[in-house]
């Protein structure tokens, strides 16, 4: 039998806890200064998503029923779209064709004007794990922390993420903001001394444990294939799955889901995830968190979201429709992102760089 590496979360802190539900009014008010344009950008520094593109990843937001072998088809065209090192060097997508020459302004580059805008606000920094602070030394996030509210989100387990990074200073969202919880000891950001918890969509969990069980059967016999529990969503890793095999990563996905209405497909690079179908992402946890710090109606709070991922596309939407604070892709090449700025590397220095004078 093939081996297959299963990833289990921690499950001592795994306590259901009441759903907290943020209200609809407007958050952020609209007093941010704006970036700088970039070429082609049609404004604001931000590229906003195709339609084409739109259409592509809303295929994938569904639920599991029917469509056979053209939907499974249309999986294998999104995957591969999440994918694109699998290409040679001279192929493009449709969309990277379009899109290539069209670059954000370098957050480096304009470290004078992201200060000049946070001047006299409150910086409260949002961190991706994965390509965004995994590489970054673990005493450049304790310093930002001591400047500034600091808060990883993840798509991964939260209790997974803090024993990667063990500080308690910090605020914690993971399951891609499904799952929060601040210092143990309060802040001083806060009033009281209870940690913030947000677990949103507690009551899926048994589904969740349900669908993992399911997927680890499925996909035993598919070398490479990788079934991670992230305590409120499954992520079906296809990184090392040989590419005439992701057939089979689809087929095992699609035969589980249909049998969960109430849970719905999302795609990352390299992975796909099911996750409950409530409206609930890192732009809704970076609310949920501002709110908790007390900013929902500051006009002098200044976010800065750093990531990398697709999912943190709807963080950086957040940012940029309220018109307050700034996201910063981490990419070394162009790609269609509601980001404000871009980094190459998230390095140590890179950090370091942008807020030593702070």
């Amino acid at each position: 039998m093939t081996n297959q590496n299963v990833v289990v979360p921690d499950t001592k802190s795994g306590i259901n806890l009441p759903m907290v539900r943020l209200s609809g009014s407007s958050i952020f008010p609209a007093t941010a200064q704006k970036p700088p344009t970039a070429p082609g950008t049609g404004g604001g520094g931000c590229i906003s998503l195709s339609t084409k593109k739109k259409l592509l990843l809303e295929n994938l937001e569904i639920n599991g029923g029917g469509g056979g072998g053209a939907r499974i088809n249309s999986w294998i065209d999104s995957m591969r779209a999440s994918s694109p090192t699998h290409m040679k060097s001279n192929q493009q997508l449709p969309w990277q064709q379009q899109q290539q020459q069209i670059t954000l302004p370098s957050a480096m580059d304009n470290f004078d004007q992201i200060m000049e805008a946070s001047r006299g606000k409150q910086i409260v920094m949002f961190l991706d794990y994965d390509g965004t602070l995994s590489p970054i030394m673990r005493t450049t996030v304790r310093r930002l922390a001591r400047c500034f509210p600091t808060a990883i989100v993840s798509g991964r387990c939260r209790d997974k993420v803090y024993k990667f990074v063990r500080l308690a200073e910090l605020y914690y969202a993971g399951s891609h903001g499904m799952d929060i919880k601040g210092p143990e000891k309060g802040s001083k950001y806060t009033k009281g001394t209870e940690p913030v918890i947000c677990q949103p969509a507690s009551e899926f969990l048994p589904m969740i444990d349900e669908v993992f069980k399911e997927l680890v059967a499925k996909t035993k016999l598919t070398p490479g294939a990788k079934v991670e529990n992230n305590k409120f969503c499954v992520s079906v890793h296809f990184r090392c799955v040989e590419e005439k095999k992701w057939s089979e990563v689809a087929e095992a996905v699609k035969s589980v889901l249909k049998k969960y209405p109430k849970l719905r497909l999302s795609q990352g690079r390299k992975v796909l995830e099911i996750r409950p179908t409530i409206k609930w992402d890192k732009g809704k946890a970076l609310e949920f968190l501002l709110e908790s710090l007390g900013f929902a109606n500051c006009t002098d709070v200044f976010p800065v979201y750093i990531g990398d991922d697709r999912t943190d596309e709807d963080a950086f939407k957040v940012l940029k429709e309220r018109e307050q604070g700034f996201g910063i892709l981490v990419s070394k090449v162009p790609k269609e992102t509601n980001a404000s700025y871009s980094l190459q590397e998230p390095t140590q220095a890179s950090l370091q760089n942008i807020f030593h004078n702070y």
